[in-house]
């Protein structure tokens, strides 16, 4: 029956309640009874030394009917029961009940237990001691003793017969009936036990409330999330924005399913780009064919109409493009299988203005203004020229696809630079010291691979990607992490400490994390939340670098912010049906390939810049 967490924790609380408010009731009606039993009994033994010296003086004098008189009137109150007087040996001299004077006391009886089983002297026994509660016929009695003891004036006196040596001569005894008290502590019982139950439902009420509010609506969404999310729906996000555990639980299942979500669609990409593969592969064998055909007759043709300038000149863009297209279809089967591109010497310049050349009709029936500002002094780099002329053109494309007004500008500039590698090399390959991959390939950083690292703090942990560019620190946290808490890097797959226990940020002091990057040495980086510090000494002793950088800077409509991590990726598009998904995607495949780095800088309404920085001097080595 009890299966849902708020009600077991209202169970289990009841129950504690009831059990500290029961134990707490009955002290409370314990010490209200003693209290009201202890003034009885002080306000009994202070009747009894009342009668005591009012009767003194009666008793030295032998006045006995004044004796009597004085009882009489005691004992007529409504609480007394009885009052006595009985000798040494027990026989009732005085008492407020005349049909008693005369009796011998029973020394078994309760009423007298108290004080003849004591084992001790009747004169020894404190105030306190002397007085008992014992059942009577119709209610509980208590009754005191208060001894009247042998005093000079009565073993000297004429009257009296005492002996010097008696101590108690006799017994003064009052009882009073407690039906009263018994029926005021009855009352107490009764309200403690109404106030327990009243405040046993209240505070189960008030729990229930919050619990209701803090654990069961919570959790019920949780059950819902699971659920929802098990169904195959990742997009579904927790709306729970508390900062206690079920808060932190919920945002971590929101990342999760985000994780989730990007996983699938990079399985899904994965898939994409298998079938793409297999399609490039059919396309290359069918396509090819046909374009062979295409340009042997053309070629035929521009060889049989040599004296026709006109037709010539048509042919020649016929076979150009014939060309181009078989390129084209090579480029796509090349990037699918992630073929090393064919690289010679080539001139920058010439290579967008032969791109530029290709679609220039399309520039021209576009009305927009293509600017060129070329550094006519660039170097030679060794180059794939076709792959280049690809990625020139199909940025070029892109920008007057952006440029929905007539008279926009384009610009294509190039520039020769000289770099520091911090802030602009890539780590494309990084090991823990077991020699773990820590590559990241789902989650990405301005379409760069990530590096992955697993984070443990206060009993916490999760998983950070680290900015795969020297010098950049745009890391990706999977978890919280409080400036001031103390937390360990570990390898995702061995748990290996990523932490160099021997260093500290010569920054600010924090520890240092590291890992390995195969046939390029140590990188090193601030494991401080913020820290900024990062060195790789194999890259920094090399100095600084040469690079080529060219830029496509458009006045179209940008690209959102939101996209602007995503638009590397294969098949992500912004065009609708007008476009695949591919031209960025196969752009960014040939500059990674040729060691290089594309950026863009956009924002909507405003257009946009790509922005390629191609080493000069060619690395043979992977990093």
């Amino acid at each position: 029956m009890l299966k849902k967490i708020a009600l077991k924790l209202i169970v289990a609380v009841s129950l504690s309640i009831i059990v500290i408010i029961g134990v707490f009731a009955y002290l409370n009606v314990q010490s209200q009874s003693k209290a009201l039993l202890d003034e009885l009994q002080r306000h009994v033994i202070q009747q009894s030394e009342t009668v005591k010296s009012s009767t003194r003086f009666g008793m030295l004098l032998n006045e006995r009917n004044h004796v009597h008189n004085i009882i009489n009137t005691i004992g007529e109150q409504s609480c007394v029961e009885e009052v006595r007087v009985f000798n040494k040996n027990g026989e009732v001299i005085y008492s407020s009940d005349s049909s008693h004077i005369g009796m011998m006391v029973d020394k078994k009886a309760e009423a007298c237990y108290n004080c003849h089983a004591s084992d001790k002297p009747l004169e020894r026994l404190s105030i306190t001691e002397r007085t008992r509660i014992f059942e009577g016929a119709d209610e509980r009695i208590m009754g005191t003793i208060n001894p009247i003891y042998n005093e000079p004036s009565c073993y000297l006196a004429d009257c009296h017969a005492h002996s010097a040596d008696q101590t108690v001569l006799g017994v003064l005894d009052i009882t009073v009936g407690l039906s009263a008290t018994d029926q005021e502590i009855a009352g107490a019982k009764l309200k403690m036990i109404i106030f327990a139950l009243i405040a046993i439902a209240a505070i189960s009420a008030v729990l229930l409330y919050f619990m209701r509010i803090w654990i069961d609506k919570p959790v019920h969404k949780l059950v819902e999330a699971t659920q929802t999310v098990a169904s195959g729906d990742l997009n579904y996000v927790i709306n729970i924005h508390t900062e206690d555990e079920l808060g932190t639980l919920a945002r971590s299942f929101n990342n999760m399913t985000k994780k989730l979500a990007e996983a699938r669609f990079q399985l899904f990409q994965a898939d994409k780009m298998s079938s793409l593969g297999r399609l490039a592969a059919g396309v290359a064998h069918e396509i090819n064919n046909p374009l062979t055909g295409i340009l042997t007759y053309s070629s035929y043709l521009l060889k049989r109409t040599k004296d026709n300038k006109e037709i010539q000149s048509d042919l020649e863009v016929i076979v150009n493009e014939t060309k181009r297209s078989r390129e084209i279809v090579k480029g796509l089967l090349d990037f699918a299988r992630q073929s090393v591109p064919k690289k010679n010497k080539a001139d920058i310049n010439a290579i967008i203005n032969k791109a530029v050349a290709v679609i220039d009709n399309q520039i021209k029936a576009a009305e927009i203004d293509l600017i060129r500002e070329f550094d006519e002094n660039l170097p030679q780099v060794v180059v794939d020229a076709n792959q280049l002329e690809q990625v020139f053109i199909n940025l070029i494309v892109n920008a007057i696809q952006a440029s929905e007004e007539e008279g926009s500008k384009i610009t294509v500039s190039t520039s020769l630079m000289t770099m520091d590698p911090y802030g602009v090399y890539q780590v494309k390959n990084a090991v823990c010291p077991k020699g773990h991959s820590l590559m990241d390939q789902t989650v990405k950083i301005n379409g760069m691979p990530t590096i992955r690292v697993k984070v443990r703090t206060e009993g916490k942990s999760g998983f950070v990607n680290l900015d795969p560019v020297y010098g950049l620190n745009r890391n990706n946290f999977g978890i919280k992490i409080d400036a001031d808490s103390k937390y360990d890097l570990t390898c995702p797959k061995c748990d290996t400490s990523l932490l160099d226990k021997t260093k500290k940020c010569p920054k600010c002091g924090g520890a240092v994390y590291f890992y390995e990057i195969p046939g390029k040495g140590r990188f090193e980086g601030c494991a401080q939340s913020g820290g900024e510090w990062q060195s790789w000494p194999e890259i920094d002793k090399e100095g600084k670098k040469k690079f080529i950088v060219i830029k496509v800077t458009d006045e179209g409509c940008g690209i959102p912010q939101e996209n602007l991590s995503k638009i590397f990726e294969p098949f992500f598009t912004t065009k609708g049906q007008r476009g695949t998904g591919l031209g960025l995607a196969v752009i960014w495949g040939i500059i990674d390939k040729h060691d290089g780095r594309i950026t863009v800088d956009s924002k909507q309404g405003q257009g946009s810049t790509f922005t390629i920085r191609l080493p000069v001097e060619k690395d043979t080595e992977s990093y």
